[in-house]
């Protein structure tokens, strides 16, 4: 089992500062996260004067184009951040949303590729990214199985590692509307790793999709839920995230050990301890017929007939006259 590989977005939040982006790189390194996640906008190639907001999370920006604007950073820049992260020991990852972007990272070297929802069917942009030869990693958020079944499909042909996250679309995605239930049916149907994408604004999620068998997690990651921008409810903050990773890293111990309940002998001493051995409730008298209302269970369990045994005795005779709270004996009933 390899360790799951946490990948913390951190998408827009920066809110197109280059010292804030810097800031989260710094605040992440101390969550325990594997890779740091942006995405890389060039508004010119990307978005045009047709494209709507989705809903209107910008003071500054009278158009969808002129936020995308706002938040993209130049080459160098985007070098500054990538050798920031590797400084810190996270691996710098950014989803390209067009061939542009996708061009200036393979500039700047990055090691991998994660790849939007939205873009599954932009097969142009995916062959650029597959002739990388990279490892790509697939949203499945806005696609049904068949658009699942047809990209995957045609990505095979360059034979990159490609694994799918459980992803639904929702910002905060509520409980019903997590899909854990799609992970292990992902892996049997596409035989790749698959991880869970991550939106609900807490850590429940990104716990039980590890104990179903999520490779990956992805999710955001704000400095505060009260934070201006499209994701900023449906991201995690810091301390929230290093919650989270402490939990999928205690996961990971538990799972990897061969767990059986067929050897209780470390066991011996604490079973005797807490066992109960029966003991006379009240007086009884020679020869009187043993009854369930006589018996009461005393510690420890090594005194005299285990409480397992009580059906044993019911209905014996006593041999002799015994006190209440007496540990009965094999000799004590005939």
């Amino acid at each position: 089992m390899n360790p799951v590989f946490i990948i913390a977005e951190i998408a827009q939040a920066h809110e197109g500062s280059l010292g804030i982006a810097h800031s989260y790189i710094d605040a992440l390194a101390n969550t325990g996260v594997d890779a740091v996640k942006f995405q890389t906008h060039i508004a010119d190639t990307e978005s045009s004067e047709f494209e709507q907001f989705r809903v209107n999370f910008s003071y500054e920006d009278k158009t969808r184009f002129d936020y995308w604007k706002r938040m993209e950073f130049t080459a160098e820049q985007w070098v500054g951040l990538k050798q920031h992260c590797e400084e810190k020991g996270m691996e710098f990852i950014s989803s390209p949303f067009s061939i542009a972007a996708v061009e200036l990272l393979e500039r700047i070297g990055v090691k991998r590729y994660k790849i939007g929802s939205g873009e599954m069917t932009n097969y142009l942009m995916l062959q650029k990214i597959a002739e990388s030869g990279k490892p790509i990693i697939l949203s499945s958020g806005m696609s049904d199985l068949t658009e699942l079944d047809e990209t995957i499909s045609f990505l095979r042909k360059w034979e990159n590692q490609l694994s799918l996250l459980q992803c639904t679309t929702a910002y905060p995605t509520q409980p019903e509307e997590w899909g854990l239930q799609m992970i292990p049916i992902l892996k049997e149907r596409y035989q790749i790793p698959v991880g869970f994408s991550d939106h609900s604004a807490n850590i429940y999620a990104g716990l039980a999709a590890v104990t179903l068998g999520a490779e990956i997690l992805e999710f955001h990651v704000v400095f505060s839920h009260d934070m201006f921008g499209p994701d900023a409810k449906a991201s995690l903050t810091l301390e929230q995230t290093k919650s989270l990773v402490d939990g999928v890293r205690s996961i990971e111990k538990s799972l990897k050990v061969d767990y059986l309940k067929d050897d209780v002998s470390k066991f011996i001493e604490l079973k005797t301890l807490f066992g109960k051995s029966l003991t006379t409730k009240r007086a009884v008298k020679a020869g009187e017929i043993v009854t369930i209302n006589d018996l009461e269970t005393t510690k420890p369990g090594n005194r005299g007939i285990s409480a397992k045994y009580f059906q044993q005795i019911v209905g014996k005779k006593w041999v002799a006259d015994f006190p209440g709270h007496h540990f009965i004996k094999e000799q004590d009933i005939v």
